[in-house]
C-alpha cells in the first residue's frame, strides 16, 4: 500500500511540511510506504478549461511546461492521497489549487481514476480561514468519489513562523491519528 503526500506550500520546510510529515510518520509505523512531493517550489498552472482531457480519455493533461502528468500519475498509482496546504486568503495555494483542478479533471474525464481510493486533507493555518481551505480539498476528493478519512478533529495545525505547529500540541495529536486513521482504512480496503 501506498500513500502520496503533496506539500502545496511556498516554504519548502513550512508548517504544512512539519504536519505533514507527522502524518508520515504514522502512517510509515504501520508499514505504509509513503511518497513525499514538494510542489510548492514551482509554478503549476491552474485549469484552461479547454476540455481536450475529455476528448482524449488518456488521464493526462494537454497544458505542457510543468510536472502535472507526473503528479497525476503518483496519484492514480497510489492508494492513498494526502493533500497539504497552507492557508492563504482563507483558502488553500495556488499550487494547490491547481493541482486540485486539473488533476481533477483529468481523472473524472478519464473514468473517475480516483475512484475509492482514501483521501486526507492536511492545512496549517495562523489563524482564520483554515476550515475553509479544508473544505477546498475535501470537495476535491468527494467528487472524485474518494473515501475521506478524518481525525479527532479537523485536520488543522496552528502556527506563524516555520515550525510553530511543532508547539500545537492538539494539532499534533490530530495529525498523529489521522496517519493512524488514514492507516486503519487503507488496511480494511487492501486486506
Amino acid at each position: 500500500m501506498k500513500v502520496v503526500l503533496f506539500n502545496g506550500s511556498s516554504r519548502k520546510n513550512g508548517n504544512t511540511y512539519h504536519s505533514l510529515k507527522i502524518v508520515m510518520e504514522e502512517l510509515e509505523k504501520d508499514g505504509i510506504e509513503c511518497e513525499y512531493v514538494w510542489i510548492g517550489g514551482q509554478t503549476l498552472q491552474g485549469c484552461t478549461a479547454c476540455g481536450v482531457c475529455g476528448e482524449n480519455k488518456d488521464g493526462k493533461c494537454v497544458l505542457k511546461g510543468d510536472k502535472m502528468n507526473e503528479y497525476i500519475e503518483k496519484m492514480v498509482n497510489a492508494d492513498g492521497i494526502i493533500l497539504g496546504s497552507p492557508t492563504y486568503f482563507a483558502d488553500v495555494s495556488t499550487n494547490m489549487k491547481a493541482l486540485i483542478e486539473r488533476a481533477g479533471y483529468v481523472c473524472r474525464a478519464s473514468g473517475d481514476l480516483l475512484k475509492r481510493k482514501v483521501g486526507a486533507a492536511v492545512v496549517a493555518v495562523r489563524r482564520g480561514g483554515g476550515a475553509h481551505a479544508f473544505s477546498s480539498i475535501n470537495y476535491f476528493f468527494l467528487i472524485a468519489q474518494m473515501i475521506v478519512v478524518g481525525s479527532s478533529y479537523w485536520n488543522l495545525g496552528y502556527g506563524q513562523a516555520p515550525g510553530d505547529v511543532l508547539d500545537d500540541e492538539e494539532g499534533i495529536q490530530t495529525f498523529e491519528t489521522l496517519g493512524k486513521n488514514v492507516a486503519f482504512v487503507l488496511k480494511k480496503l487492501n486486506g
